[in-house]
């Protein structure tokens, strides 16, 4: 059949030729059979190139998945590949072998075919491995950090005299599950560890549970501590989203539904203020805990209002804002310190000035990483901190 084409512009060439024309007969039969004959040599050196690409591509991939080749399930599409491009190779091999240099080519662009599918799929492998390192790094140090507010909350409930006993049991028995899950994924026993991760998260599931129990007796035995800070914070909150309603107004920005949300909230504010002036302090503490999701919605927006004029500053110029946050928290820290000679209690706005900082640091190496959508969002809670600072800073000039 390859001759098929040949054969027929052999033969459309004769039908156009006049007679007239015709030479030696002879003479015509040496052509064609040159014409044969530089095609099977052109056929004999492409097959000989190809098995030496694919010779060098097995080589190449076995290396890769002979190592691993026991670990793999039979369904593997990494290894349906690798055995039809070995069978292929063979083919192709055996066939070159024996001077069938065409179906050598085609099979032997086969085999390149499956092998350039196994390291394809050897590659996005690779790839799902490192996210998935990276996703178990990150779940260990959020777990890491987890234990930490544990032991935290069951130090300071032991020094309120609450009963910790079963939040400790829970504890000492999750911790234990998730070591157990870290000891498998060390030993790359992957299919335990899924196994062993799955009982870690149930009894992290009790824990959770004995850990809101302890919190929300921790907080009635604090619940005049809670709420001072809670009167504080959201002062500063409304001062802040009042201002940024009149600013949103000024430039033709519908603010009904903010205003809305703004006079729920200093609703919720006068009502803990007024239990807080008489001291019932439970009373106060309990408005907070049943109206927690509105409040937690307002300081979210608050935080989305900081993003925006983060955005609208870096879309201007990216590094005169790093300029002018790095420049504002200098001049803070030397105001605060200054207060802090004078005898002022500054310990509060030490603390959120130094997060302002870290929450910039954070910011700066997500636009390094090229995540913008992250660094916005810690930028954003950089400024609302160094804005409560500046507050504080004012109130006591």
């Amino acid at each position: 059949m390859r001759w098929s084409a040949l054969a027929l512009v052999v033969l459309l060439l004769g039908s156009l030729i006049p007679f007239s024309m015709a030479q030696d007969e002879a003479s015509n039969t040496t052509a064609v059979q040159q014409l044969t004959l530089n095609n099977a040599t052109r056929e004999q050196i492409i097959a000989e190139q190809l098995i030496n690409q694919l010779t060098k591509l097995s080589e190449f991939t076995e290396k890769r998945v002979e190592p691993i080749k026991d670990k793999l399930p039979e369904n593997s599409t990494i290894l349906v590949h690798y055995e039809k491009a070995e069978e292929f190779k063979e083919k192709a091999l055996e066939e070159f072998n024996n001077g069938d240099y065409y179906n050598s080519i085609l099979d032997a662009l086969t085999a390149m075919q499956h092998y350039k599918i196994v390291l394809r799929e050897l590659k996005e492998g690779k790839e799902k491995v490192e996210r998935a390192r990276e996703w178990i790094r990150a779940e260990i140090e959020r777990t890491i950090q987890y234990f930490r507010f544990v032991e935290k909350t069951i130090h300071m409930a032991e020094k309120e005299g609450i009963d910790v006993s079963n939040l400790t049991m829970l504890y000492n028995e999750t911790k234990q599950a998730y070591k157990v899950v870290l000891d498998d994924i060390r030993a790359k026993d992957f299919e335990k560890a899924r196994e062993d991760l799955q009982v870690a998260k149930e009894k992290k599931a009790q824990l959770d549970e004995e850990l809101r129990k302890v919190r929300k007796k921790l907080a009635y035995a604090n619940a005049d501590k809670i709420v001072k800070e809670f009167l504080v914070r959201t002062d500063k909150g409304i001062t802040f989203a009042e201002r940024a309603i009149q600013e949103a107004k000024a430039r033709g920005i519908d603010t009904s539904e903010a205003e809305a949300k703004l006079e729920e909230i200093k609703s919720i504010y006068e009502e803990v203020k007024s239990l807080a002036e008489q001291k019932k302090w439970k009373d106060a503490l309990t408005v907070i805990i049943e109206n927690k999701p509105k409040i937690d919605a307002f300081f979210r927006s608050l935080n989305k209002i900081h993003e925006r004029f983060v955005d609208e500053k870096i879309k201007r110029d990216v590094g005169a804002f790093l300029r002018e946050m790095q420049d504002r928290i200098r001049k803070d820290a030397r105001a605060l310190q200054e207060l802090k000679n004078r005898g002022v209690n500054t310990r509060r706005s030490e603390i959120e000035l130094r997060t302002a900082a870290q929450e910039l640091q954070i910011g700066l190496r997500l636009l390094k990483e090229r995540k913008p959508a992250l660094a916005k969002e810690h930028f954003g809670i950089a400024l609302r901190l160094l804005y409560n600072v500046e507050q504080f800073i004012l109130s006591h000039s």
